[in-house]
Parts: C-alpha cells; structure tokens; sequence
C-alpha cells in the first residue's frame, strides 16, 4: 500500500470531517456544483425529502453546500454559514432519512463521473457529519428561531 492509500485509510479510520487533498482530484468546484445540482434535483423531487425543502430556493442551497464542501475539501474557508447541527437543530432527521439522503449523494456523484475511490472519501466527509444531525426522537428537535417550526415528515407510504 503506497503512501496516499495509508493516509487516506487513516484519515478515513478517524472519521475526520476535512481532506484537504479531494478538491482537486474530483476536479474542481465545478465538479461540486455539478454534482450538487443532481442531487438536490433529486431530493427536490423525491416524495418524502422534498419536504424539507419546501421554502428553500434550490439555487441558494446548491451554493451554500458547494461552499461548505468546497471548505471540506481543501478549498478554503469560503462557508459562511452556519454549522450543520445548528442549521438543522429544528429538523427531525431519523437514521433512516440520513441514510436515503447518503445514498442519493453517492448516486448523484457516480451520476456526474467521479471515480469510485474519490466518491468514497467524498461521501465519508459527508458523512462525519451525522452524528449533528440525527436525531432518536422528534423532542431532540429545537426550533432556531421564534417562528420556526419542527420538521417532521411522515414516510410516504
């Protein structure tokens, strides 16, 4: 095993939330926002997900997770907004729901032609952030402000 493959193996192993290296081996930000278009295009249109969505403009969204993964992956500090467990404190997020939101991103970034290993350290980072954002029980949600409401979504049958 070369060198890269043991950082990478240990970098992956510790969960870490950055790879400081992935920016520009998936080939750039417009990669990102290329991929970031699929998949909210799918989760826009996806029968539960959707829900969530609702009074977000897609564009906006497309933005501000292509900058915060674009900082992820060694890109910069060009997020300016806010961490994931706060931004989504007032959202019911089960383990069932983040997962069918994982495999959606894997999809979406297959979809757009990254190599299968680049894929697999995109989505690990992606996925260092799901303990903020799980939630057992629809009482672990706090609204963010006064006139928020708790999201919570029944599965569609």
């Amino acid at each position: 095993m070369d060198r890269r493959k043991i950082e990478d193996s240990q970098y992956l192993e510790r969960g870490k939330m950055e790879d400081n290296t992935l920016l520009n081996e998936v080939g750039g930000r417009p990669i990102l926002e290329k991929v970031h278009k699929h998949f909210y295009d799918e989760l826009y249109k996806h029968p539960w997900l959707k829900n969530f969505f609702l009074h977000i403009d897609q564009k906006v969204i497309e933005n501000q997770q292509t900058d915060f993964m674009v900082a992820n992956m060694g890109g910069g500090k060009i997020y300016s907004g806010g961490m994931p467990k706060n931004v989504h404190k007032h959202m019911y997020i089960t383990e069932e729901l983040f997962d069918l939101r994982s495999r959606i991103l894997r999809d979406s970034i297959r979809a757009c032609g990254v190599p299968e290993d680049l894929a697999e350290r995109w989505v690990r980072i992606d996925s260092a952030f799901k303990h903020s954002l799980v939630k057992k029980s629809v009482d672990e949600c706090e609204k963010r402000f006064f006139t928020d409401e708790i999201l919570n979504f029944p599965k569609p049958s």
